[in-house]
C-alpha cells in the first residue's frame, strides 16, 4: 500500500477543517450582526458553534473548532474554550436526533423539575446522559439554569424553550418529536 505524501497529508487535514460554503455563508448572516472587529467575532462564535453541531447531526467534532477558529480568525483554544463551557455543545459525543434539557436550578426545582426528570427518565427509558436506543433523544445531563424561571418548570428541546411543565406536556412535547 502506498504511503501519503506530506503534501496529500496536508491537503487532506485542510479539506477535514474546511467549511462549507453553505456554512460560511450562514455564520457570516451572524458576523453581520456584530461589529465587525474581534469583539464582534467571539460573539458570534456560539451561533456559528450550533451552525456546525446542527449540520453534523448534534454534536461537534474538533476539527469543527478548528475550523470555526480559523475562519473567525481566532486562537483553537478560545472557540474550543466555548465549545466545553456551555452543556449546549456536545462535543464528540454520539447525541440523538432531539437533546431534550430539563432544567433543575432552584426556581424549577421549587416547582418539581425532580419528579418531572425521573418521569422523562421512566418515559423514555434512559438516565440523564443517556440516549434512547432508538437514537431519537438523548436526555441531556442535568441543566443548572437554562434562563427561563418564570416559567418553571422548564425545559429546553432543541433549542426550543416548554415551560410551565406537566407529565402531560412532557408527555405530548416528547411524543411530538420524529
Amino acid at each position: 500500500m502506498r504511503q501519503e505524501t506530506a503534501q496529500e497529508k496536508a491537503q487532506h487535514a485542510a479539506q477535514e477543517t474546511a467549511l462549507t460554503e453553505a456554512q460560511q455563508a450562514r455564520i457570516d448572516r451572524w458576523l453581520a450582526q456584530y461589529p465587525p472587529d474581534p469583539a464582534g467575532r467571539r460573539s458570534a462564535v456560539i451561533p456559528a458553534l450550533h451552525v456546525l453541531q446542527d449540520d453534523n447531526g448534534g454534536t461537534l467534532e474538533r476539527h469543527h473548532i478548528a475550523a470555526l477558529a480559523d475562519y473567525l480568525g481566532m486562537p483553537r483554544a478560545a472557540v474550543f474554550e466555548v465549545a466545553t463551557f456551555y452543556s449546549m455543545f456536545h462535543l464528540d459525543t454520539a447525541c440523538g436526533r432531539h437533546k431534550v434539557n430539563i432544567c433543575t436550578n432552584i426556581s424549577c426545582w421549587l416547582n418539581g423539575a425532580d419528579g418531572l426528570v425521573a418521569y422523562a427518565e421512566e418515559k423514555l427509558g434512559v438516565r440523564l446522559g443517556e440516549t434512547t436506543t432508538d437514537g431519537r433523544i438523548t436526555l441531556v445531563r442535568e441543566e443548572e439554569c437554562l434562563a427561563g424561571c418564570v416559567g418553571a418548570p422548564m425545559m429546553v428541546v432543541d433549542g426550543h424553550y416548554h415551560t410551565h411543565l406537566t407529565r402531560e406536556r412532557i408527555d405530548e412535547i416528547l411524543d411530538g418529536l420524529d
